[in-house]
């Protein structure tokens, strides 16, 4: 019997789920209740039933998919997180896996096994019709982030000589039709695309009407081997709802919709956003060891950039030692010009993400970063120089910190923006990369114009 306090917090999870269905799905599989834990999700979407198994234990994740039985929508492994999508297909039995296949789109399909041993992708397979069989080792040949990788191989295609009547007879027969779609292709004998024709022209045109009269001719198609960041660019740049994939000979081979693309621009966005922090490819999901050691390794490289700004302190030891005061204050310096580069960098490794950074105008933003941070910089100088004559008493100091927050603000945009472009020319991810980098210029930057100017002028 379900209690009336978990019907309420099931009713709660739509959306995100609360604390107290998860505690009641925990305790009912942990109390040997399988039936009670199914009912609890048993109205609850995918997306949501998939945020439910991701917060589970992962012993729990399996048991609830066993609790829910046949009632199981297969949709729910499509929307898990890598990493315990990984795992629930590692633990599911092959036979319930190659179910879940036949109930999902090639793209949603090729997702769920493509982590898998090869032999247990074959095994999957093989339980398979051999057009749906066929259709997913093709999306499993292209490389994973890739238009083909993405793409549904169910679609429409109809030869141009055909008549609106012909389609719509076709339609209603044909039994291989997707479950949903909303434009049909138009190919020729070679299945090389010509246009293609949305679902309301064929409703609104008369039966005897031929197909090639009332195409678009100027259809956009991308390669199957297009890298899926630039697909979500092509998307975002022509307003497309979808696009036909071509293979290298220019045939068709599948179609990509716009909701896969809107899930690639999210992970593209959250990559990048991961990158620059230095976080790597982690999720919530990850276990302690798996999340510490790409930490370790970004953090490592970091201490040495450290060490040098360090050494560069070491240069000016006699000099601190003379004056308290340039130990409190060069931190300032540091900081500012670090998040005066993280600024301009962030501004340009999305720019280059997106490709509104090209030769054609880099030019104009150098000069506009570099006027930035000279604005700010001149800003900041006269701030920072009467709080230190103030605080300190001293008009030098105060002219010192002023002509270092200068500097290194001019520093911090010129690396925002320059080792990016370098990076980006050199084939290395911007958005990896560019960070150690840039701070490390405005920690040596600033540190070194602050105390050499304080150990030319403050003696």
């Amino acid at each position: 019997m379900v209690e009336d306090r978990d019907i309420e917090a099931a009713s709660e999870s739509h959306g995100t789920p609360s604390p107290d269905l998860i505690r009641a799905i925990s305790d009912a599989l942990g109390g040997n209740e399988p039936a009670r834990a199914a009912e609890l999700v048993r109205d609850l979407k995918a997306p949501d039933l998939a945020d439910i198994v991701e917060l589970l234990e992962p012993e729990e994740r399996i048991q609830l998919i066993q609790a829910i039985g046949p009632a199981f929508d297969y949709e729910v492994l499509s929307e898990l997180d890598e990493g315990v999508r990984d795992q629930v297909s590692e633990a599911l039995p092959n036979e319930i896996l190659a179910k879940a296949v036949t109930q999902l789109d090639t793209d949603d399909a090729a997702y769920v096994i493509e982590s898998l041993e090869e032999s247990d992708q074959k095994e999957i397979l093989a339980h398979l019709p051999t057009g749906e069989r066929q259709a997913i080792e093709r999306n499993l040949e292209y490389p994973e982030d890739t238009a083909g990788r993405l793409m549904q191989s169910d679609f429409v295609a109809v030869p141009p000589f055909w008549t609106v009547g012909h389609v719509v007879d076709h339609m209603r027969e044909s039994d291989d039709l997707p479950d949903h779609f909303s434009e049909i292709f138009v190919v020729d004998p070679t299945f090389r695309v010509l246009g293609a024709v949305d679902l309301s022209r064929i409703l609104r045109s008369k039966r005897d009407i031929a197909v090639a009269t009332i195409m678009n001719p100027d259809r956009h198609v991308v390669l199957a081997t297009e890298g899926q960041e630039e697909l979500a660019r092509q998307f975002q740049r022509y307003d497309l709802m979808s696009a036909p994939v071509v293979d290298a000979s220019n045939r068709l081979v599948g179609v990509v919709t716009v909701d896969d693309v809107v899930e690639v621009i999210q992970e593209e966005a959250d990559e990048d956003m991961r990158a620059l922090a230095g976080v790597g490819d982690e999720s919530l999901s990850d276990t302690v060891v798996e999340v510490a050691r790409p930490r370790f390794w970004w953090l490592f490289v970091n201490l040495f950039t450290a060490l040098l700004a360090s050494a560069v302190i070491g240069l000016f030891g006699a000099t601190i030692e003379k004056m308290v005061a340039l130990a409190v204050l060069m931190p300032i310096v540091a900081s500012m010009g670090g998040n005066a580069g993280t600024q301009t960098m962030t501004v340009a490794v999305r720019a280059l993400a997106t490709r509104e950074l090209t030769a054609a105008n880099v030019a104009r933003v150098v000069f506009r970063e570099t006027a930035v941070g000279l604005l700010n910089g001149v800003a900041f100088a006269i701030l920072m120089g009467l709080i230190a004559y103030f605080w300190f008493g001293s008009d030098r100091l105060g002219i010192v910190i002023g002509t270092a927050m200068v500097i290194n603000l001019v520093a911090a945009a010129l690396a925002g923006i320059f080792i990016p472009l370098a990076l980006n020319r050199m084939k290395f991810d911007p958005a990896v990369s560019s960070t150690v980098f840039v701070t490390t210029v405005t920690d040596v930057v600033g540190f070194f114009s602050f105390l050499g100017l304080a150990a030319l002028w403050l003696k």
